[in-house]
């Protein structure tokens, strides 16, 4: 069952990986049905295409009416330097703030050299991506990595 619902969710971001895509908008009733069984959802990601997409796909879910306890966005790679203050991205989340939660690599961040102040507001600073996706999945997260 778990692997239907991660090859759902799968099939669904695969169609909102860009947001600029008019890709389908509305779920079938047993989409949601099935969605509805795990609310909690996580992703790592990273490229700022797919930042943006995993946020449209948070709105897409909840206007066809899929409850959503948790939604996180783990963040690792190149992406990372762009989390900075008065950044595009910044701009783009603060729609999410205090909705979505953004867990950033600090193995990333080092490697980038990029700093904890520099990063926007909102976001939470976790030790390893890998780590904290399996965390997540054993605490039954549907999960999905880009």
């Amino acid at each position: 069952m778990k692997r239907i619902l991660s090859l759902l969710l799968f099939t669904v971001a695969l169609f909102l990986s860009n947001p600029d895509v008019n890709g389908q908008k509305k779920l079938d009733k047993q989409t949601v049905a099935d969605l509805q069984t795990t609310p909690n959802y996580a992703f790592v990601l990273t490229t700022e295409r797919h930042f943006k997409g995993v946020l449209s796909m948070y709105d897409l879910l909840l206007e066809n009416g899929v409850q959503i306890d948790n939604y996180e966005i783990v963040v690792k790679g190149m992406v990372v330097k762009q989390l900075t203050k008065e950044s595009e991205l910044e701009q783009f989340f603060q729609k999410y703030k205090g909705k979505v939660k953004v867990s950033v690599c600090s193995v990333a961040m080092e490697k980038l050299g990029v700093e904890a102040e520099s990063l926007f507001d909102g976001l939470d600073i976790t030790p390893t991506a890998s780590v904290r996706m399996l965390q997540l999945q054993a605490k039954g997260y549907n999960t999905l990595t880009y």
